[in-house]
């Protein structure tokens, strides 16, 4: 007798299941890193939701290693750690808060990979020296 065809069915399958599961968690965390969604979820009044509050807190096994190495946004583990705050729920709802977000975020992406020269050894040396006087 052969197997039942449960490719198509994730239901009947759990690795498919789990897999279907972790695409969409790994999805989602991945939408928390852009300041205009979040803010959007706050307008709606979402992030007020006890049962979102209580999804937020369960998504932080995102911020574990294994499971970290998945996320092309890093902004979204960030974000993450600040939606388990309700001052910061309910501030992300104002558009000065977007825009203070979206802006701080531009700055990372915009600045984090500028080469900085390496400090001058001799200047080192001397200010070592200054120190042992």
């Amino acid at each position: 007798m052969s197997q039942p065809d449960t490719s198509q069915d994730p239901s009947k399958d759990p690795r498919a299941a789990n897999k279907a599961q972790f695409e969409l968690e790994l999805e989602f965390v991945q939408s928390l890193a852009n300041p205009y969604y979040l803010h959007s979820l706050a307008q709606q009044g979402v992030l007020n939701q006890p049962a979102f509050v209580n999804f937020l807190k369960y998504l932080l096994y995102w911020k574990e290693k294994d499971y970290a190495r998945f996320i092309l946004y890093p902004h979204a583990l960030h974000h993450l750690e600040l939606l388990q705050h309700a001052k910061f729920r309910s501030e992300i709802a104002k558009d000065e808060w977007r825009e203070y977000l979206n802006q701080k975020q531009f700055d990372h992406w915009r600045t984090w990979r500028e080469w900085k020269p390496p400090p001058n050894p001799a200047s080192t040396d001397v200010t070592m020296a200054d120190e042992q006087k």
